[in-house]
């Protein structure tokens, strides 16, 4: 039934109206027909042909009167497929309206219209006036418990198209004031109604199949034939299946975001709690769009080790703690000249373009960029993370640093990287809502030393002899530079050179 909804709506847009009202003719004359016949085998009148046509007309004027296509607040819909200027947000809070006094009005037109019809069938079937008092009780009974089936499922699903189309994809419809009951009572009246209105019809026809007393069977026949002609294309398919699109949707959606799409908001459309429930899950999607976008710009500015971590702990913040870490310091040599004469605009681009290689080689070694310094960077190896051979590691991504940025600057661009292993202070310093992760301590320090000590020796890769302890895998390419006084120290630092091109 959807499918025709939509179809009539690309088709008839500009008199959708009258696409309601044909459609709302077509589910309720087979029923209404039923129920003539009825009435006409009851008296034993021959009438049928005369019944038919009258019945034919009084459903289309019954259907007119519930939705009065053209008429009132129904023109929003030809006017907006006609490609009229609405205010949206009115325009879609008048297809509410519309939809609660439609059903209103639905109710009492059914029972008075169907009553008036079982009268008229009755006097051209000739039945005597009492008779026709009990046809008018038995009409706007079945007629009331007839409407109260469809009408709000029946509405909401025609409106669906026009409600999409004017809200789009905008957050128009997610505030607007839901109706009462809510979809659960209103699908209670549903089942309710369904059972009473089927009852009377089953009991109508046994009474009419003066055999169904000799031949019970009959009575599973009947109830087989009311199934598979009513209940199923019409109670079902037409009525009760299109009220649940929006949980069809919400289902889909909440796979979307599971995925990790947020793109893709749900058609707030339905005048019950669940278009509320579909406002809810846009609010919730939006909120959990934003989170990733704060993620990922976190993450940008913030190690995504680091960053993962934070969002894991929420508000338990790392406190100070003792670790045993390898530092690397990985610095730009004769950068000052450079920056002195080239614009600052290829300054940037230069240190950009190292950082690209130094980041993901840090990253994916196991290691967190701690700092940049200017034309440096400082990164660390077991912190905040615990790494099992954090030596081992910091060396790999040292001579992946070093073939990497030599591949793509060659003699341009020549770094230096000193890499000290031992106890640091990590934690989190700072104050007034600014707060920093960062490593405290003097194998810190040595690590800086032994970076600017590679200007002395002419390496590109110093290591102390702690990182050297340390290693798991000593690389055959060590060379014993000796000990050498370090700024701070009172006593000699043993070193190492590290040749990247024989690694």
């Amino acid at each position: 039934m959807d499918r025709i909804w939509q179809w009539a709506w690309d088709r008839y847009g500009t008199r959708y109206s009258w696409a309601i009202c044909a459609v709302a003719s077509s589910v309720l004359l087979p029923i209404y027909l039923v129920m003539s016949f009825i009435v006409v085998a009851f008296e034993e009148s021959g009438h049928y042909v005369e019944v038919a046509a009258v019945t034919a007309v009084a459903v289309p004027v019954l259907a007119y009167v519930i939705i009065l296509p053209g008429l009132g607040r129904i023109r929003v819909a030809d006017q907006r497929a006609a490609g009229h200027e609405v205010d949206r947000g009115r325009a879609l809070d008048v297809t509410y309206t519309w939809a609660r006094e439609a059903v209103v009005r639905a109710m009492g037109a059914s029972a008075v219209g169907l009553a008036l019809l079982l009268i008229i069938v009755g006097a051209i079937a000739g039945a005597s006036e009492s008779r026709l008092v009990q046809y008018g009780i038995l009409g706007a009974a079945f007629g009331a418990a007839n409407l109260l089936i469809a009408a709000h499922s029946f509405v909401e699903a025609a409106l669906r198209p026009v409600r999409v189309a004017i809200a789009g994809d905008t957050a128009i419809g997610d505030s607007l004031p839901r109706s009462r009951p809510t979809f659960a009572a209103w699908s209670s009246l549903s089942i309710v109604a369904a059972a009473f209105v089927f009852a009377v019809c089953g009991a109508a026809l046994a009474a009419v199949f003066d055999r169904v007393s000799e031949v019970p069977v009959l009575c599973v026949v009947i109830g087989c034939v009311m199934t598979v002609g009513f209940a199923v294309p019409i109670t079902v398919g037409a009525v009760f299946s299109p009220s649940l699109r929006p949980i069809r949707d919400l289902a889909k959606g909440t796979e979307r975001v599971a995925a990790g799409d947020y793109s893709q908001r749900l058609p707030v459309v339905q005048d019950d709690d669940l278009g509320a429930l579909a406002a809810s899950f846009n609010r919730m999607q939006a909120g959990l769009a934003e989170r990733q976008r704060l993620q990922a710009a976190f993450g940008t500015y913030v190690d995504p080790a680091l960053a993962t971590r934070l969002l894991e702990q929420g508000d338990d913040i790392f406190t100070g703690e003792r670790r045993e870490v390898t530092v690397m310091f990985v610095d730009v040599r004769d950068f000052t000249p450079f920056a002195e004469a080239n614009a600052a605009e290829d300054v940037v681009a230069r240190l950009n373009a190292l950082f690209e290689i130094v980041v993901p080689a840090v990253v994916d070694a196991g290691g967190h960029v701690n700092k940049f310094l200017g034309d440096g960077a400082l990164a660390v190896f077991g912190a905040p993370n615990d790494l099992a051979d954090h030596a081992d590691a910091a060396v790999t991504a040292a001579v992946l640093i070093h073939r990497l940025v030599t591949e793509r600057f060659g003699g341009d661009l020549r770094i230096g990287i000193g890499i000290n292993t031992g106890l640091v202070i990590a934690g989190t310093i700072g104050g007034a809502g600014k707060l920093e992760f960062t490593l405290i301590g003097d194998t810190v320090n040595v690590a800086a030393r032994v970076e600017q000590l590679t200007k002395t020796t002419g390496d590109s890769i110093l290591l102390t002899h702690q990182v050297v302890d340390a290693l798991v895998s000593r690389p055959p390419e060590l060379t014993d530079r000796g000990s050498h006084e370090l700024k701070g120290k009172s006593a000699p630092v043993k070193v190492f050179g590290l040749d990247p091109v024989g690694c």
